[in-house]
This record gives structure tokens, sequence and C-alpha cells, in this order.
């Protein structure tokens, strides 16, 4: 007979999103809450130290509703980390920064339309532009995220 634990991980969404995309077996102290409210449509302000688990807390509820989430962030070598890690788990996302090149911006901004994509990392100062501004208002833009504190 299967435990109460057993029976939670089979039913759970979060749980068992978490294990068949992420790979992961458990939330770190803070993400369930976060990622709760986060899918529950609240706006979330969360603080966590480097390394705490901040990105899963927006990457899971990108991956299990519609729509799409753009992650503002200035860090582009952790963009492109981040992109790698999952394009790998089978998530599509893509970036639109200064190091990514111009044929690789067009595919993303194609997939933005198309309404395939999941997940976009943009850099601050694309964000501003009048051009990503409109292509963004004619998206399914479900979550707007900024991944770090000093560009709020």
């Amino acid at each position: 007979m299967p435990t109460r634990k057993t029976m939670n991980l089979e039913t759970d969404p979060l749980l068992v999103a978490l294990r068949e995309t992420f790979r992961l077996t458990d939330f770190r102290p803070g993400q369930r809450e976060i990622i709760e409210a986060f899918t529950a449509g609240e706006n979330v302000l969360a603080v966590m130290p480097t390394g705490g688990g901040k990105s899963l807390c927006y990457q899971l509820p990108a991956v299990l509703s519609p729509g799409l989430t753009v992650v503002v962030s200035p860090l582009l070598a952790l963009m492109s980390d981040q992109i790698a890690s999952l394009r790998a788990l089978g998530i599509s996302c893509g970036a639109i920064n200064s190091i990514v090149p111009l044929p690789e911006i067009r595919e993303t901004e194609a997939a933005i339309e198309s309404g395939e994509l999941r997940l976009l990392y943009i850099a601050p100062e694309r964000f501003a532009s009048e051009r990503f501004l409109a292509r963004l208002g004619r998206a399914n833009v479900s979550r707007f995220v900024v991944d770090e504190a000093h560009c709020v």
C-alpha cells in the first residue's frame, strides 16, 4: 500500500513537473511557496541568496502554464547557461542580448510570434527598445520576471 508521501509524489502536479521536467526530487526552502503564488497569478517579490534556486521559481510555472515568461536579466553569461540547461531539458526558450548572433535573435523573435517560446531572457537595454516592446505587445505574455534586484 502506498504511503501518504508516495501518493503526494504521484499526484502533486508541482512535484511531478519538478521530477519529470527538471529531474529534481524536492524543492529548496521557500521555492514551493513562491511557485504556488506565481502560478496563482499573484505578484511576487522573492529575495533569495545566490544559489538559492530562484530561477526554478519562474521556470517551473513557465513550463506548467500557457504563454510567454519574459525574464529581464543583466547577467549575459548566466542567461547563456540557463538557456543551455533549459534546452537540454527540452524547454523552448531563447535570449535577446548583445552576445546572441543576429540569426539566432531572428529565430527567437519568430518563436515569440508563433507562440512556441516558453521563456525569453532579455537584457535590460534590449527590453527598453520600442521595436522589442511592439513585438512583445503582439505576444501572449503571461509573466514578467526581473531576475536581479539591481534591475528593479
